[in-house]
């Protein structure tokens, strides 16, 4: 279809940046089409341009120093750069939706989220309040939210990040937009929630002839759902085309470094480790928390987080805990570190059990045993640079000063940042430098064992195979053992030598992920199995060198 009969034309799209930006133009003379009852993936890395192209068609630019100096955007014969304040305010959300990658800060966060999505039904639609509020309870029920009517009486924070996304996604959905613009709309969601989403989108779309913009890094979700592909690089489009082709024959070099950089779903070679030492052993890990009751009264909800785990990791090796949010997997990561103590059970480090340690007793352990979080950014210091935030447990520690820095600065080479990054702070870097750095500061105590919470969930494709290759390096080097906290299951197969699968708090299947993998007996892990995107494309289940 050409680009007059589109149902969005982008025309010559060019966006400054402030002087001093690291390039000129966020995106430069773009051309790009999306046309009725399609599915259009816009990938690429981080500071490509893909989330600023598509937040320009609503005229939501970051800052009045960031703006169109070129270009058209037609929407329905009218040029959406040339249009009011008012006209734009009329058409978000009514005739263009948008998701957005970070729910929390879209969201108001003194509102109910009942009251904001009935809010842009009242805005928009003349309907009385018993017939919005039907609506948005279906809404939410389409988007696989338990409980709707309790989720419409809940603030935003008292909603997990993936509830948070799927109520944004039934706000996006509710008047059933001409375009939806996705930009990673499912990054945060587990597998199962994932697939879910892709199929309602898919099903709205074919419904109402929907055109869906969507922005990903993922290129399992390209595989799913795309139409066609563009592909951007530093504010310019280097490939576009039918997603079949860009998938299994692209042409361009940079597409072909993105696709190579995927984790497939092929275990790597299965290793021995009957004869290492056991490193940690869980028997019986238990924790329960409790919310509501009252002074008075005791009766309240009850989790059982985790309920009565067993493992054991031995010396060189990974172990993956898998499954989706609320299966105990982080509580798990977060009791084997004592950073919240169980309700039973033992902890046995090297056969020492810390779950009877008092917390004065710990300090030993913590230095061989160190954690890497899933959110760099909230666990750096933003007040210290980066060569204090490194430095500082070693110091800690008892280790003379000189010493530390020094040992800091070898951990910023080995991680692959120049030395100088000890000078700077935690906002300048990139969220995959920072990642980087939390693996230097983990290392900065030359730990034994590595606890890893979902470490490169939030990466593009390329920072998340550094990080991972970067993983590997330093288990071969150091010797580290590992606990490996993840969702995404094509993660779990690069890096893991063993899997346990949890669902509800229990580990449900446990073994070799090459095991795991090609003989899942479990349901709840052929379900896991079954909705990881893209799993039918023959790059997840051959491996990069099938690339044409």
């Amino acid at each position: 279809m050409n680009a007059s009969a589109a149902l969005l034309s982008i025309e010559g799209l060019t966006i400054d940046l402030p002087e001093k930006a690291d390039r000129r133009h966020a995106v430069e003379n773009l051309n790009l089409s999306l046309n009725r009852n399609e599915i259009l993936c816009v990938v690429g890395e981080s500071g490509s341009g893909k989330s600023l192209m598509s937040r320009a068609i609503l005229g939501l630019f970051p800052s009045r120093h960031v703006k169109p100096s070129a270009g058209k955007i037609i929407f329905k014969g009218e040029d959406l750069l040339a249009a009011s304040a008012a006209r734009l305010r009329d058409l978000r959300g009514n005739r263009i939706s948008m998701i957005f990658q970070e729910p929390m800060t879209a969201l108001n966060p003194v509102m109910k989220i009942g009251a904001q999505i009935e809010e842009a039904l009242a805005t928009h639609l003349q309907i009385e309040g018993k017939t919005r509020h039907t609506r948005v309870a279906e809404m939410l029920a389409a988007v696989n939210l338990p409980d709707p009517e309790k989720i419409m009486q809940s603030y935003p924070h008292q909603l997990s990040g993936g509830q948070r996304q799927r109520a944004m996604i039934a706000m996006a959905l509710m008047l059933e937009p001409d375009i939806l613009i996705a930009d990673e709309p499912t990054t945060a969601l587990d597998v199962t929630t994932q697939a879910q989403i892709l199929k309602l989108i898919r099903q709205i779309q074919k419904k109402n002839g929907m055109g869906v913009l969507f922005v990903t890094h993922d290129f399992g979700v390209v595989a799913e759902i795309a139409d066609r592909v563009a592909v951007m690089q530093s504010g310019l489009i280097v490939e576009q085309g039918a997603a079949e082709e860009v998938l299994e024959r692209p042409k361009a070099q940079y597409t072909r470094s993105l696709l190579e950089s995927v984790p497939s779903l092929i275990p790597g070679p299965k290793i021995d480790f009957a004869a290492k030492q056991v490193m940690i052993a869980a028997k019986g890990l238990s924790k329960t928390y409790k919310s509501g009751g009252s002074f008075f009264a005791s009766s309240g909800r009850q989790v059982n987080a985790v309920n009565s785990v067993d493992f054991e990791i031995r010396h060189g090796e990974t172990l993956g805990i898998v499954g989706e949010s609320g299966s105990g997997k982080s509580t798990l990561a977060r009791c084997i570190t004592r950073l919240v103590d169980s309700d039973d059970g033992s902890i046995l480090i090297n056969g020492v059990d810390i779950a009877k340690l008092k917390q004065d007793q710990l300090r030993p352990v913590r230095r061989r045993m160190q954690m890497v979080f899933q959110d760099p950014f909230g666990s750096l210091n933003p007040r210290r640079t980066v060569g204090q935030l490194i430095s500082e447990g070693p110091i800690v520690h008892g280790i003379p000063d000189d010493q530390a820095w020094q040992r800091t600065y070898e951990l910023l080479e080995l991680v692959g940042l120049e030395r100088k990054a000890a000078n700077r702070y935690p906002h300048e870097f990139s969220g995959g430098q920072r990642q980087r750095i939390g693996l230097a500061r983990a290392l900065a105590l030359q730990p034994e064992i590595l606890v890893a919470d979902e470490p490169v969930s939030a990466l593009d494709v390329t920072v998340q195979s550094q990080v991972l290759n970067l993983l590997s390096d330093l288990r071969g080097k150091l010797g580290l053992t590992m606990l490996f906290i993840t969702h995404d299951l094509r993660v779990a197969s690069q890096v893991c030598d063993s899997i346990a699968v949890m669902l509800k708090g229990e580990i449900v299947e446990y073994g070799p992920v090459a095991d795991v993998y090609a003989n899942p007996r479990h349901a709840y892990t052929k379900e896991l199995l079954a909705a990881v995107p893209g799993r039918d494309w023959s790059h997840l289940r051959d491996g990069a060198s099938q690339l044409n």
